[in-house]
């Protein structure tokens, strides 16, 4: 065991977070630590660290276990020194024998002394044991990693905005290599590329890792086991995020299911002591099993108690067709170029997802058509458009002296208090919390009042900017139900792909300065991005030009489609269709004929073994052909609808 907790509880305030709670942490786990939001798992985490002494039980830790933890107070650490620098603060021992290395060689190169030309050498054995010549090019690894580019290595750490800061200690805290990583909510500052950088990454770290995430593909990939904290107990299941959804329902069924057939059981003896206790052939039998039942393991009842938003978008207006056009947009910031001359067009319905790496520009564009980002070029809303906007900034806008109550007064929604502390209560705020102080919130209750505030004006436009950070996976789920029911037209940003893939029904990416746009959903985006891929990569092979990139650049401009457009649409569509069907058939025939190759009786006859390799190859070769004209009429397709 490297770390973990011996018959614990911990209390904060008069709050028990656990009781009586043993949790052994083992070389090489991957741990995902659950639970709803306020149940204390970043407090759990914190007890593990030393940071909080238990009431009750103790810490166990072995003598040699190093441990990391990375969360998000460590923001306010703050320095001039270069982002390289920082990250490499994982090798103090590396760093301080490169000090002493360099003035004892400017020291032997005067003496000569023999005493400390040893001293160099067995310097110099530690130096390659702990493989520092390399501690540059491994950090500069791992930054890159994580999104930085070469020229940002040496910028100030101090220069960096809170989600990119994350990312460098992010970087320490992996090349400190510790045997155990504690990590709180690591992906909610991370992009897509970054996140699937850490799963790769991840997926080879020699020690043990506990993860506190919302994002449940993330831990669907990471996690070899889930600890549940769940009222006040630790539940643990041997399984990732999708294996725990599954077990949790059969164990809470099976208990059901237990505590059902022992109640009949009780009634059963209960109703036979009712009837023969006065009967006194019987009186002794009765009286055994009132013995019996008072000893008797009672099994308790069980539900599946989880805090329930209730979460309504009501919306007020019905827009017009058309509800935000944005034409001829460019933005920049010195000499980074974020969009140029570029347009697209959100329709009554849409419900895009505005995807991509960090740096591209997919808030700064959200502000662009929120109207909280200056910009060139114009953007128009259409008829009726009442719009709300949720940033992250929002929750840093929270007036911190204000209490709940007050905060949602300040939205100017028109409602009065009986109506807001209705709202509030849909939001988990009830009774007296609604006068508990911003302040003294936790990230996750702060992003449920900035989402309350978002919701108040009944909007028929929302646009929302990491709308998931600092909600548990219970309630992004039920902000996904909210907004597949929500009847208005929204954007989002957001690098939770579980949530993406549940919500949108366009895809925008912004890609060369221009905002190309995919219609269809997350699911259907990645599967055309990965035959994109293979396709180019092919046609690559074979020194055939690639052809032009989709989804193109999205146009605002409505214009009537012409008829003959309509009819090569059309036709297009029928070719397409007899391409899909054709593709079912060869692959069909080729599975088939593989089957036939794999049989051994077929290499016993020369003669049918060259005919069966003959016709696969053909197959192959015919399957391989219809895909390229599957990519072109595709291809043509997309164009034709653009």
């Amino acid at each position: 065991m490297l770390l973990g907790l011996q018959n614990v509880t911990f209390e904060f305030g008069a709050r028990t977070i656990v009781e009586d709670a043993t949790w052994h942490i083992q070389p090489n786990e991957r741990i995902g630590l659950i639970g709803y939001n306020g149940t204390g798992k970043s407090t759990l985490l914190k007890v593990l660290t030393g940071q909080y002494t238990p009431a009750k039980g103790t810490v166990e830790k072995g003598r040699e276990t190093s441990i990391g933890f990375l969360h998000q107070d460590l923001l306010g650490f703050d320095t001039e020194d270069s982002i390289l620098e920082v990250a490499l603060g994982a090798f103090e021992r590396v760093k301080e024998l490169e000090r002493q290395l360099e003035i004892m060689g400017e020291e032997l190169a005067k003496t000569g002394d023999e005493k400390l030309a040893n001293d160099y050498a067995d310097l110099l054995h530690e130096m390659d044991v702990l493989d520092g010549y390399s501690i540059h090019h491994r950090t500069e690894e791992i930054l890159q990693g994580l999104g930085f580019t070469n020229a940002e290595l040496h910028k100030p750490y101090k220069n960096f905005s809170g989600g990119w800061r994350m990312r460098v200690l992010l970087a320490k805290m992996i090349l400190q290599q510790p045997d155990v990583l504690l990590m709180d909510e690591p992906t909610n500052h991370l992009d897509m590329p970054s996140i699937e950088w850490l799963e790769k990454y991840l997926m080879h770290y020699q020690g043990s890792v506990v993860i506190v995430s919302h994002d449940r593909f993330f831990l669907d990939r990471m996690t070899n086991k889930i600890v549940e904290l769940y009222q006040q107990q630790l539940h643990f299941y041997t399984g990732n995020y999708s294996y725990y959804e599954k077990e949790k329902e059969i164990r809470v069924d099976m208990q059901k299911k237990a505590f059902e057939n022992q109640q009949d059981y009780i009634r059963q003896q209960e109703r036979f002591v009712e009837r023969f206790k006065a009967k006194a052939s019987k009186a002794a039998q009765a009286q055994s099993i009132v013995k019996r039942l008072d000893k008797l393991d009672r099994i308790e009842d069980v539900e599946i108690e989880r805090p329930n938003m209730r979460i309504n978008f009501a919306v007020e207006k019905q827009p017009g067709k058309v509800i935000c056009t944005l034409k001829n947009i460019t933005k920049r910031f010195k000499d980074v170029h974020i969009v140029e001359n570029t347009g697209a067009e959100i329709d009554r319905g849409d419900k895009i997802a505005l995807i991509g790496a960090n740096g591209k520009g997919k808030s700064t564009l959200l502000r662009i058509i929120a109207g909280a980002e200056t910009f060139d070029g114009d953007r128009e809303w259409g008829h009726n458009v009442m719009e709300s906007f949720y940033a992250q900034h929002q929750l840093e806008a929270l007036n911190m002296n204000n209490d709940i109550l007050e905060e949602l007064k300040d939205a100017r929604s028109g409602k009065n208090d009986l109506e807001l502390r209705s709202l509030l209560g849909a939001f988990l705020f009830s009774g007296d919390t609604v006068e508990k102080k911003v302040k003294v919130l936790s990230g996750g209750e702060k992003a449920r009042v900035a989402l309350a505030k978002t919701i108040a004006s009944k909007a028929n436009f929302l646009m929302l900017d990491e709308p998931t950070n600092h909600l548990d996976i219970h309630s992004v789920d039920l902000l996904v139900e909210a907004l597949n029911k929500y009847e208005g037209s929204l954007i989002l940003v957001s690098h939770d792909r579980y949530f993406i893939s549940r919500i949108a029904n366009k895809i925008w990416e912004i890609d060369d300065q221009k905002i190309r746009e995919f219609k269809g959903t997350y699911a259907e985006w990645e599967d055309w991005k990965e035959r994109k891929l293979k396709a180019d990569a092919a046609l690559k092979k074979n020194d055939i030009p690639v052809i032009k990139e989709v989804p193109k650049e999205v146009k605002p401009v409505n214009t009537s489609i012409s008829n003959d457009a309509k009819k090569e649409l059309q036709k297009v569509k029928t070719q397409f269709k007899q391409l899909e069907d054709k593709l079912v058939s060869l692959k069909a025939n080729k599975t088939e004929l593989e089957n036939k190759l794999a049989d051994p009786e077929i290499y016993g006859n020369k003669e049918k073994f060259i005919q069966a390799e003959t016709s696969y190859k053909k197959a192959t070769q015919e399957l391989d052909q219809a895909n390229k004209e599957y990519e072109i009429v595709f291809e043509k397709m997309m164009e034709l609808e653009g």
